[in-house]
């Protein structure tokens, strides 16, 4: 295998190549950490420990050697830097936490470091994974490779920028209402959110925690379903919202025909608002799976629009009270000068949050105040609920659900959008995330100047499998996942 290919194979790939012994870990390492470098002003990592990577990788080959090492033992990966690590900062993209080291790793990074996987560093993100485009980060806006004027999308925009421009095979990421879904779309990549509770949230900074939940990002729905195989599974004893479901091989289903396979479309995400550059990708995808023997189903679901007043009343509402933590006394960031207890809060606050950040606290305790709590956050409830049945309603019609992921494609950097374009950009994502639902984006084609176009792929709760099945069947039949960025 040639060193100048290493960073356009897919993590199947780079795993074979380390047990046929092609390439070592280290080699692999080196590798992506000049490509790191190389590219540093996409702005995509935020920590990088040479010396960290490399002794990793160092034991990674000692594995492979002695013929007893996992399936991905070798293979390089970032994480998002709202999950906490021993070896690297963890920051949130906040300067409240700026520099802040934990004293122990995330479960899904400790997981994925069980399975042999080689960390290279930490990746950008918004603040407490609060955005849609990764402008919201206290450390600069990242920028998609595939035209560094437009966003990567957002909570997780650095992961995705890091994967589309080879700086690394594969990141995790989180999504809360659409953070792993809408940026894999927006950067040409395969993302995946389980179904809530499937990874465990223990030592992921909590933006909303009925919502967030952790997921792979990679170039392949084979890819997705190996990493998804290493992080899954019950955490019961450090987070109460994990849910008591044995982990899972979720690449045997990779080759079931499609056959018979009712994909349900709800009209409710081909209405007024959708680019035509959009609906023509997508409808090109579905397209594909046809001729693979799946067949459309025309759905609704009618509560869609509601998703976003619903969401953006739930989760600021739990972000104002997981964010009352960082008031600097016992970690994170702290004033200077200050008079009393409370011009210590007041200003650590102002110093260290965001905007973005400050206009959601503000909203979820206004939401959660007396008088309020029963007009707003109550009723947000019983429509959340109103909109998870909606789906067990549609499943009954259909196996799987499909359309866009986004509007439109990634918009330009530095654009000057109302946070409510950017609150109304999530509309197709947030009905799955307020139900629970495992949601998935398959690149689908390109549309207006050449950005990329993601299908987003809704199963049932834990059919993960079936998911990454219809990814990885229309990635049989195309090449949309197989592309690069020019200069990449």
């Amino acid at each position: 295998m040639m060193a100048a290919d290493l960073h356009h194979q897919s993590v199947a790939g780079l795993a074979a190549a380390l047990r046929a012994r092609q390439v070592s870990a280290v080699e692999l390492a080196r590798h992506f950490l000049g490509r790191i470098q190389q590219h540093a002003d996409l702005g995509a990592f935020l920590a990088v420990d040479e010396a960290v990577t490399l002794a990793q990788a160092q034991a990674a080959d000692a594995r492979l050697a002695a013929g007893d090492a996992p399936l991905l033992a070798g293979v390089p990966l970032a994480h998002k830097d709202i999950f906490v690590t021993r070896d690297w900062p963890t920051t949130a993209g906040s300067r409240m936490l700026a520099g802040y080291r934990s004293p122990f790793d995330a479960t899904v990074v400790q997981r994925l470091a069980e399975a042999g996987m080689v960390g290279l560093g930490k990746l950008n993100c918004d603040e407490f994974a609060m955005g849609s485009a990764n402008e919201n980060s206290a450390f600069g806006a990242v920028k998609n490779p595939w035209n560094p004027a437009h966003v990567p999308g957002g909570s997780s925009g650095g992961s995705a920028a890091a994967v589309a421009a080879g700086l690394t095979p594969a990141a995790t990421g989180t999504d809360t209402g659409g953070s792993i879904r809408q940026p894999a779309s927006f950067c040409g990549l395969t993302g995946i959110k389980p179904t809530y509770g499937r990874a465990s949230r223990y030592g992921m900074i909590a933006f909303a925690s009925s919502l967030d939940q952790a997921g792979p990002m990679a170039r392949t729905a084979e890819d997705c379903a190996l990493l998804l195989s290493a992080l899954c599974g019950p955490d019961l004893d450090r987070d109460s919202t994990s849910l008591d479901v044995p982990a899972e091989d979720f690449t045997r289903l990779l080759n079931d025909s499609l056959a018979g396979l009712r994909i349900g479309v709800p009209r409710e995400f081909f209405g007024e608002g959708l680019a035509p550059d959009v609906r023509a990708a997508v409808d090109a995808a579905l397209a594909e799976l046809e001729k693979r023997g799946a067949r459309r189903v025309e759905i609704s679901l009618p509560r869609t629009e509601l998703a976003i007043p619903v969401y953006y009343i739930i989760a600021p509402a739990e972000a104002s009270s997981n964010l009352e933590r960082f008031d600097g006394v016992k970690f994170g960031h702290r004033a200077r000068d200050y008079a009393d207890l409370e011009d210590m809060y007041k200003k650590t606050r102002a110093e260290g949050f965001g905007a973005e950040v400050k206009r959601r606290i503000m909203t979820g305790t206004y939401v959660l105040s007396h008088g309020y709590y029963d007009a707003y956050y109550l009723q947000a409830q019983k429509l959340r609920r109103m909109i998870a049945d909606d789906f067990q309603a549609a499943f009954k019609q259909c196996d799987v659900i499909a359309g866009p992921v986004a509007p439109t494609v990634a918009w330009a950097l530095g654009a000057e959008r109302d946070p409510l374009a950017d609150y109304l950009a999530d509309v197709y994502t947030l009905p799955a995330s307020l139900a629970g639902l495992p949601g998935m984006s398959v690149p689908a084609g390109f549309g207006e100047g050449g950005l990329p176009v993601g299908l987003q792929l809704i199963g049932n709760y834990l059919q993960e499998g079936r998911l990454l099945n219809v990814a990885h069947q229309l990635q049989q039949s195309t090449d949309w996942h197989q592309r690069f960025p020019q200069g990449f």
